[in-house]
Parts: structure tokens; sequence; C-alpha cells
């Protein structure tokens, strides 16, 4: 009877190791695949592609992870993850003081700007300080919607349109709704790279630089060196350059 008893324990704690390993091997991703080039959804076979995809794989392959993503709304990302739902979240995420109070971020991939995305015959919007009295749309919870908020409470925008995806911020502009949108500029290109017919522009840079990075819960400090270290292999051997240069070009890898 002792025998058996031992027996089933064993085959008991065996199940639980290799379940436990299993889960180690996977790292479980949240996104927000709106935010084109940076995450998306393919037209053809609905997979989550762009250059925040191909990162987060490319982390994984260095520290030999199944990197499973899953596309959820923007505002729930750091809900998620604070909730231990996933383990990381990468979806164009500006690192700021604020946010750095609920979750840790790895150390900076990408760098960005703000731009102000107007009709195509607009000619005088060309900088933050052209919006008063304008109706300005954003993606919600965005550094776009912070920066037109702060506008806003100075009375420097007439109002501020929140939406949950930027299509949906950009299309507030298309039909009249709101008079620009305030959003990244790589997103921006994206968008009207993507919808060469949208009658739309973007002016240009009219922020200072902000800066991307992979949040993560603070209480996972193992798994954020592991990521650090993944990202400083990715530039040591090359491969962040083959996807930034998939996804910008190039020569916006050399401009920086």
């Amino acid at each position: 009877m002792k025998k058996l008893i031992v027996l089933m324990l064993t085959i008991i704690l065996s199940i639980s190791v290799v379940a436990s390993a299993s889960n180690n091997e996977v790292l479980k991703v949240a996104t927000e695949a709106g935010f084109m080039p940076f995450e998306y959804v393919g037209e053809e076979a609905g997979e989550l592609l762009g250059f925040d995809m191909d990162l987060i794989r490319a982390i994984g392959e260095v520290l030999g992870l199944q990197v499973k993503i899953d596309n959820i709304s923007w505002d729930g990302l750091i809900p998620a993850l604070l909730n231990n739902n996933y383990d990381a979240v990468i979806a164009g995420v500006t690192i700021t003081a604020e946010r750095e109070e609920s979750v840790n971020f790895s150390n900076p991939y990408f760098e960005s700007v703000l731009t102000i995305v107007t009709k195509g015959n607009v000619t005088n919007i060309a900088s933050l300080d052209d919006l008063k009295g304008k109706v300005a749309a954003v993606q919600i919870s965005t550094t776009g919607a912070f920066t037109a908020t702060d506008l806003f409470d100075e009375g420097k925008v007439k109002n501020v349109l929140h939406f949950d995806t930027v299509a949906d911020a950009m299309q507030a502009v298309i039909i009249g709704v709101a008079d620009v949108v305030v959003v990244d500029l790589p997103v921006a290109e994206a968008y009207l790279q993507a919808n060469p017919a949208a009658p739309l522009q973007a002016v240009g840079a009219v922020s200072a630089n902000e800066y991307y990075g992979i949040a993560i819960n603070k209480n996972n400090s193992q798994l954020l060196e592991q990521v650090n270290s993944a990202l400083d292999e990715l530039h040591k051997n090359g491969t962040y350059a083959e996807i930034y240069n998939k996804w910008f070009g190039a020569e916006a890898l050399d401009a920086k």
C-alpha cells in the first residue's frame, strides 16, 4: 500500500514538473494590433504582423521561449499585465513616468515622435500651437491622447475625442467630426501609405522624441533582465537592424 502511495505521489510530482516546465517555455504577450506598422492583423491569414511582432518573436528565439501573442483592447493591456494574465506587453507603448509607477519597462527599443494629421487641403496647421479652437481625435490612453488632453486643459484645443483605434481617429477627421489626429509619426506614415486615397496629410514632427519599451510586471525582475539581455544580443548580432530595415528601411536606421 505504501509503495502504491509513493508511486502515485511520484507520478503526480512528475506531471507537475512537466506542466511547470511547459508553462515556463511560453512567453505570454499582449498587444493591441491597431498600430501599424508596429502591430496589425494581416489581411490574408489574420496573423499578427509588424515591427513589434517580429521583435518580440526574435526575443523569444534568443531566450528559447515559444511566444504566444494575444490581441486585446489597448486600455486592457496594463490591467491584464498587472493581473498576471501575460508576461509582457509590446504595443508601441511609450515609456512615461506615470506608466513606470505601475510597470517596469525594458530598455528603449524604438525612438518615435508625435505628429498632427489633418485634411489634405489644410495649410494653417504645422505645430501644436496651431490647434487653438480645433477638435483633436486620438487613440485612447496614448501619448497623443495625453498631449491633446493637456492642450485641452490649457484651453489650447476646443475638444478631444477618444477612439479605440488609430483608424477610427483618422476616420473622424475624414468625415469632419474632428479637425486633426495627434498620433505617433511612424503610425501616421504607415496609415497614409496603406490608405493612399485618404484625403489626409501628416505635418511632420511636432514634439520631443519619445521611446517605446516592453512592459513587464514589477514582480518579474528576472524576465526584465532576460528581455534586456535579449535586446542587447539582437543589436549585436544584427537581427534588430534586419527587423528595422524590413519595416522602416535602412535609410531610417542610418538617420537615427
